[in-house]
């Protein structure tokens, strides 16, 4: 697991302004982030970058708590950034965190 340590807190918009279970492509500082509404109504933010070929992983497909690379197909878990076996690697998760319908990250 990746987990990016929490040192600035970032808006990045209204809980209504993400679709479900489509990605949002934000980029804070450099740092390119696909961010997910789960159907759950969580908010997923993940490196937008797919460890096999650099695949944008917010134009993937959301299924559950996973996104599939719309380049190979491979399965990235939306909670820890894990790369589904037999493929292997992962990406950088972020913290998110919802405040009166706002949606903050943390990097």
């Amino acid at each position: 697991m990746n987990v990016q340590a929490s040192t600035k807190t970032y808006f990045i918009g209204n809980v209504d302004d993400f679709p479900v279970k489509l990605g949002r492509d934000i980029s804070i500082d450099g740092v390119k982030i696909a961010v997910f509404k789960l159907e759950s109504g969580q908010i997923k933010a993940i490196q937008n970058k797919c460890p096999h070929k650099g695949g944008p992983l917010a134009e993937g497909i959301v299924s559950g708590e996973h996104v599939f690379c719309p380049l190979h197909d491979w399965k990235i878990s939306l909670q820890d950034g894990m790369v589904q076996y037999p493929d292997e690697g992962c990406v950088t998760t972020f913290k998110t965190t919802v405040t009166d319908g706002k949606v903050y990250v943390h990097m």
